[in-house]
């Protein structure tokens, strides 16, 4: 075999890839159901952080035993983002506690790799929400928001159009709902071991990143995360100042540690993570762990995934959802587990043409 076929790229024209994407898609369906089934009012977010990843870590190992050398488990770690936190927080047992109450909006983010095949799911829900006693005002808005932005880009990302459209779609839906898209935020093709491909879709950007960002055509055989975080406010996110603790390696970045400590974090997180994110929570001394990443973040060998906060007051929901663009049309392989008879806005779709979009999503979903 030529040193050409080995490093070929494998795609989903490959049905045994389509495979592992969808038993990765399904381990992570039955880990998001896992978390969101346990958040009640007086749990721990760090307990659900850590069920969440148990479930993938125990579940992966059952498939694709006999493959011995097949790295197979978290492709990003479970995160559980409350209010107006937008993203990442997925706390340490030395960091302070968190506990869900009533009516907090909650945001579970989680993956699944098989063979470096990556399925991404986020999840939005109110904690004590009923049918019996749905939710309305700008909770109820921003998760309807989101979840119609997430649905018309299942319409929208498909061969031939534009990540433009949705990038425009998603303003208008937003908009509708006197919500924001929050600015800058990136939606990425997914290759094998590669969870932030070239190719992405952005939210909201602002007037530079218009002219910074790289347009593109979407194409047959491709995979996406689409990820879609709105806001109440004016949707900027900013650094809140807690913990960062999910990481991920920049194999494009060299450099000799000086730290015997950082030396053997980087060792460990390469051998069991390679490119994949990854939380500190993971290994077995979490204060190693913690000072080994300070001098592997600070020359760049490991990028950090920051806590994102709006202001204080704002909600933020988010659902993110894996496509893979196949020769018959894209195919959805995370589910959304969103029960529209929970949440009720006055607020509706406003373009007609998004309009007919989103009343075909309700019919084919519902």
């Amino acid at each position: 075999m030529s040193g050409d076929d080995e490093t070929q790229e494998q795609t989903i024209a490959d049905d045994l890839v389509v495979t592992k994407y969808k038993m990765g898609a399904e381990i992570a369906n039955q880990a998001l159901k896992t978390v969101v089934e346990a958040a009640k009012a007086g749990v721990s977010v760090l307990s659900l952080c850590e069920k969440g990843d148990a479930f993938i870590v125990t579940e992966t190992g059952k498939i694709f035993k006999r493959e011995k050398e097949m790295k197979k488990g978290i492709a990003f770690p479970t995160c559980v983002s409350v209010n107006n936190c937008v993203c990442h927080f997925s706390p340490l047992k030395s960091d302070p506690e968190v506990v869900l109450k009533d009516g907090d909006l909650v945001k579970v983010d989680l993956g699944v790799h098989v063979d470096g095949f990556i399925s991404n799911v986020a999840h939005s829900f109110i904690v004590g929400v009923t049918k019996d006693n749905p939710l309305t005002g700008r909770k109820a808005d921003v998760i309807k928001a989101a979840h119609l932005c997430a649905e018309a880009a299942l319409r929208l990302v498909k061969p031939g159009n534009q990540n433009t459209q949705v990038t425009e779609a998603w303003n208008k839906i937003a908009k509708s709902f006197k919500c924001s898209p929050i600015e800058g935020m990136l939606s990425h093709q997914l290759k094998q071991h590669i969870i932030d491909g070239e190719k992405t879709i952005i939210q909201n950007p602002s007037d530079q990143q218009k002219k910074d960002h790289e347009k593109a055509e979407f194409e047959v055989h491709e995979v996406y995360a689409v990820d879609v975080l709105v806001s109440t406010g004016e949707g900027k996110a900013k650094d809140g100042g807690q913990r960062t603790t999910v990481y991920k390696r920049d194999p494009n970045k060299v450099y000799g540690l000086k730290m015997k400590t950082s030396r053997t974090f980087f060792s460990e997180m390469e051998r069991r993570f390679d490119t994949m994110p990854f939380t500190l929570r993971a290994f077995e001394d979490e204060a190693k762990a913690r000072l080994g990443v300070v001098e592997c973040a600070k020359h760049e060998l490991v990028q950090p995934f920051t806590v994102l906060q709006e202001k204080e007051g704002e909600f933020v929901a988010q659902f993110k959802f894996t496509v893979l663009l196949m020769a018959n049309g894209p195919l959805r392989i995370t589910n959304s587990l969103f029960e529209p008879e929970l949440y009720k806005s006055e607020h509706e779709v406003e373009d007609p043409e998004l309009k007919v979009k989103c009343a075909f999503v309700f019919v084919f979903l519902f």
